[in-house]
């Protein structure tokens, strides 16, 4: 398939998707991730228990969602729980996955979402803040974060640390009392996929989107990856993928 036939948001979607495993439950924010959820389930993980920050736990994403707070994360669902109770289960182990986004990251995996300078009581730009990016980021044995990819999101040192990744390298997360074997483990962005290195934790190339060279991928990140001497290719959204997508998941093109 040519890069003319789907669009970048329908790439990283699909890209997103084939990442959610079947039975696995993965807390869900709003955008994307909603829509590789959604996909997910009618694609290859029909059992994907969907959590949502207000509540909603394992719905059938049958239409999209514009909300984490949306009715329709209660549809059909196992429970309808409350905030407190979905951080609870975070904080308890009950959640293999969680998908977040951000406005800058570090080769650690740390994300930043609440402010642009130096100063945060006076920012060049102020953003929306955690949210439950912070418990998702602490708490989920697997952090996947969809993000654009450019030297100013990819930078060595973020201006503020929202949600943790390895902090400082291995052994910090411990230290700072997150639980162990919990933190990032996957980064999807427009040029690739991205993961962290076992022993130094630090960030690593591991596929590239079509069309897309490694070389590229170098010049748009503002620090030193580790290119390993395999590197995998994404296969472009297949037919099905995109059907699926387009006549049910987002018929309405909210988002692709």
């Amino acid at each position: 398939m040519n890069k003319s036939d789907y669009n970048p948001n329908e790439l990283l979607i699909c890209i997103a998707s084939r990442l959610m495993e079947d039975n696995a439950t993965c807390f869900i924010g709003t955008g994307i991730p909603m829509l590789a959820a959604a996909l997910a389930q009618k694609m290859h993980a029909p059992n994907l228990i969907s959590i949502f920050e207000f509540g909603g736990i394992g719905a059938q994403l049958e239409k999209l969602p514009l909300a984490v707070g949306d009715m329709r994360t209660f549809n059909k669902g196992l429970m309808a729980a409350g905030i407190c109770d979905i951080m609870e289960a975070g904080q308890c182990g009950f959640v293999d996955y969680g998908f977040l986004g951000g406005a800058q990251i570090d080769i650690y995996g740390n994300l930043n979402s609440t402010v642009i300078g130096d100063d945060h009581d006076n920012p060049k730009v102020r953003l929306p803040g955690s949210g439950g990016g912070n418990d998702v980021g602490s708490t989920c044995w697997k952090t996947i974060i969809i993000m654009q990819h450019g030297v100013r999101r990819f930078i060595p040192k973020i201006d503020f640390i929202t949600t943790p990744g390895y902090l400082s390298g291995p052994g910090a997360r411990e230290e700072a009392g997150l639980p162990p074997n919990t933190g990032p483990y996957r980064v999807v962005t427009n040029l690739g996929t991205l993961g962290f290195d076992e022993n130094s934790k630090r960030m690593k190339l591991l596929a590239l989107n079509p069309g897309i060279t490694v070389e590229e991928v170098i010049e748009n990140t503002g620090f030193e990856l580790i290119i390993p001497d395999k590197i995998d290719n994404n296969p472009a959204p297949s037919m099905p993928e995109l059907k699926i997508l387009r006549e049910d998941v987002d018929k309405d093109r909210f988002y692709i």
